[in-house]
């Protein structure tokens, strides 16, 4: 017996493929350009130099980690070379939980394929980190979650991990760009290092503001796109209400808002109909909450009053949290 359903599969996987070309993309596509391109001009000219890099903020569910991957696809495909001739690479390390430099390191070489064995000072460590990122052509490094390593009362351990994200920008023989991703109180701690902070350029990943033309004019291009990939059409919503819901439901972050749609336009196509209702959302909304059906921003006349926003993120994250496999 499979356990894959296979009708959710065709009507599922071709929206969660879709890539929907948001304004903040190409923000972050021109940081990156300016970065590498910089890069690129003082490996040539040779001699010692310090790299730049990149500070991505906002909160979680925006969608930070679903852009940088995709820039850094692009960038590692092989169409970027280096001076040396090799293609250029930036890897990525997910940073989960509280960790000391050393274990950043650890983790680190891992991701380079060089996994440590026995004990080993910080220094062997961060020696081998710039010596096989040297050996496979790798010029930057991707912080993902970064505002984990930072603890909130301990400054000495702090400005240790900004001493050693300093000097990886600025190695003698083999400078790394840095591209740090989190939310928004990363910037309050990176700041804190006048010399890190002033290699960076910054990129913020804000929330829906439906004051905001562009915002408003770029959530409904989103929501029709997704709408034309599915073959579907929408009910006769009156819009300014059903996008006041859409992102009060969403909790205002754009990540959440596209899995809703996705989730709603499923529901849809699972059911073998072509129009898209307010009933469709609801349920969608309680398939990714894990909340009782009907009981929704959708349907709810007072729905601002019937929920309150971190409540919301909280049975997200908890209905995430169940679907993701365990670990052995």
């Amino acid at each position: 017996m499979s356990f894959v359903n296979e009708a959710v599969v065709d009507v599922r996987k071709p929206l969660m493929e879709a890539r929907f070309p948001f304004n903040r993309a190409q923000d972050l596509a021109e940081a990156m350009t300016m970065c590498v391109t910089e890069y690129y001009i003082k490996a040539s000219i040779g001699g010692r130099f310090e790299a730049s890099g990149i500070l991505v903020i906002g909160d979680s569910r925006q969608g930070k980690s679903t852009e940088i991957d995709a820039m850094l696809r692009r960038l590692n495909d092989g169409s970027t070379t280096m001076p040396d001739g090799r293609p250029a690479r930036v890897i990525s390390c997910l940073l989960s939980g509280k960790v000391t430099w050393k274990d950043l390191g650890v983790e680190i070489l891992e991701v380079l394929g060089y996994p440590l064995r026995g004990r080993h000072s910080q220094s062997e460590i961060c020696s081998k980190v710039r010596k096989y990122a040297e050996l496979q052509g790798v010029v930057g490094i991707h912080f993902d979650e970064c505002q984990h390593v930072f603890t909130e009362n301990d400054s000495l351990t702090n400005q240790k991990f900004l001493d050693s994200f300093k000097s990886l920008l600025k190695d003698h023989q083999w400078p790394l760009m840095l591209i740090f991703s989190g939310v928004p109180s990363l910037a309050a701690q990176i700041q804190k290092e006048e010399q890190l902070y002033r290699l960076l350029r910054t990129v913020n990943f804000s929330g829906i503001d439906l004051a905001s033309t562009t915002d408003k004019d770029e959530l409904l291009h989103l929501i029709f796109s997704y709408c034309d990939k599915a073959q579907l059409e929408f009910d006769d919503f009156e819009l300014d209400d059903f996008l006041d819901r859409l992102v009060f439901a969403g909790c205002q972050r754009w990540g959440l808002v596209i899995e809703l749609l996705i989730e709603a336009l499923t529901v849809t196509l699972s059911a073998n109909e072509k129009i898209c209702t307010i009933d469709h959302f609801a349920e969608g909304f309680s398939r990714r909450t894990g909340l009782p059906f009907g009981y929704s921003p959708f349907t709810m006349p007072n729905y601002r009053e019937g929920f309150k926003q971190h409540n919301l993120l909280d049975a997200y994250e908890t209905t995430r949290r169940k679907k993701m496999p365990r670990k052995n």
